[in-house]
């Protein structure tokens, strides 16, 4: 096969297939991992206190999971995305679905909060990893064409995740006698780590930049991303993604465990049907937002998102409830209007940062807001113990950091355009 005149060959049509397919799969995995506390915090939590559970302790211990993932992601994706850029896309891809799937796995054993706490923060390492290696990875492998709607599709993958998860708790209910066969299942994306390890292509494109360093000696060193070249690309991509990764965790997120404490005593399953919901409206979402970016061009149509993701939660907090005609439809409105970030993000990222450090760069710009969303979610969780467990006043208090997007957006700079 002859390369592009750039030392790089184009992998077979089967091999961009595999690589969008393993990447693909490891972000419906993650979506798996993501959606997991959500639904079943209040059953897990139940479970372990026992007699000692209160509906406040309930939502501070929500918060606490959700941190901790947070926080795992963050550190994940900064590790693993410059594993990725060091040892290769595939292998870093490898080891962090073989992360979060052995901490899942683990989470069906625990006798104490303190240990699946400590177990959310191992998954969030994995959790962290995939998205900056899946991303550069396929980035890389597929034609420029194909880009916007490759990114989508990659985008959409961790909502299919939340939908897979849905149907489960829908189907056989997660209730405090009945939840460890959950984090159980979500162990089984093992088998696609090794068989990712084993046999996925690598990324043409990192394979060509490291024969080229290789027969240079090294002479010319990777870029720093807070270097004067590429310092204001960086710091304006870590802000950009903050802003949507806190509001859909601080905000957002509250709607499902406010469905289980209103539903949950009469319909077990509410919860779940909540988070599909959600996760119907944000697959969609996910993938438009890939598509808006090229439609409409980046700052408009990331403005344009944040003042619909700020109107759509505190629509969906204050004008339904849950087990009301509406609440629904508004829940499935949110999940569309609030994941567009994340198909843009899909688009945005990987495009301003040069090949030799683009899964570190993407896997810090996307995860260094999981550092803001862990403390933030404690804060959450600290005001719905302050507001005495009022989901409706916390979830719209917290929505307002999508009126942060308005500004952030004008600040980005926009880089020269990179030689692949």
């Amino acid at each position: 096969m002859s390369d592009d005149g750039h030392g790089t060959v184009p992998l077979s049509r089967r091999g961009r297939s595999a690589v969008l397919a393993a990447a693909f799969l490891g972000l419906v995995f993650d979506g798996f991992e993501l959606g997991l506390m959500p639904v079943a915090s209040l059953s897990v939590t139940k479970s372990l206190m026992g007699e000692a559970f209160t509906p406040s302790a309930g939502g501070d211990w929500f918060a606490r999971y959700t941190a901790a993932l947070m926080l795992g992601a963050a550190i994940g994706g900064i590790v693993l995305g410059r594993f990725g850029d060091r040892y290769g896309r595939s292998r870093g891809l490898g080891v962090s679905i073989l992360l979060y799937s052995l901490g899942a796995a683990a989470g069906g054993f625990v006798t104490s909060q303190e240990q699946l706490l400590l177990l959310r923060l191992f998954v969030g390492l994995g959790v962290g990893g995939v998205w900056p290696n899946g991303i550069a990875i396929v980035v890389e492998s597929w034609p420029a064409a194909s880009k916007a709607t490759v990114s989508g599709v990659m985008a959409a993958g961790i909502n299919v995740g939340i939908i897979i998860l849905s149907q489960c708790g829908r189907i056989w209910p997660i209730t405090p006698d009945s939840w460890r066969w959950l984090f159980q299942i979500a162990g089984l994306p093992a088998l696609l780590s090794l068989a990712v390890l084993a046999a996925l292509p690598e990324s043409p494109q990192w394979l060509a930049r490291r024969r080229g360093g290789v027969t240079e000696g090294n002479a010319t060193p990777s870029p720093s991303l807070f270097g004067r070249q590429l310092r204001r690309t960086t710091l304006a991509a870590i802000l950009i993604a903050s802003i949507p990764m806190v509001g859909a965790w601080s905000a957002s997120k509250w709607m499902i465990p406010w469905a289980d404490a209103v539903a949950g005593p009469t319909d077990p399953a509410y919860k779940a049907v909540t988070q599909g919901w959600w996760a119907a409206g944000s697959l969609v979402g996910s993938f438009v937002g890939a598509l808006l970016a090229g439609w409409l061009g980046r700052r408009t149509s990331y403005f344009l998102i944040s003042v619909g993701a700020t109107a759509a939660t505190l629509a969906m907090f204050n004008l339904t409830a849950p087990l009301e005609p509406g609440f629904h439809p508004l829940v499935c409105l949110q999940g569309f209007v609030s994941t567009l970030f994340f198909g843009w993000l899909a688009v945005y990222l990987p495009s301003v940062f040069p090949v030799e450090v683009r899964a570190t760069g993407s896997g810090l710009a996307y995860n260094a807001g999981r550092f803001v969303t862990a403390a933030g979610v404690l804060a959450a969780g600290t005001l719905f113990t302050v507001l005495g467990g009022d989901y409706v006043r916390v979830g719209s208090l917290c929505s307002l950091v999508y009126t942060a997007g308005m500004i952030a957006i004008w600040l980005e700079a926009t880089p020269a355009r990179q030689k692949e």
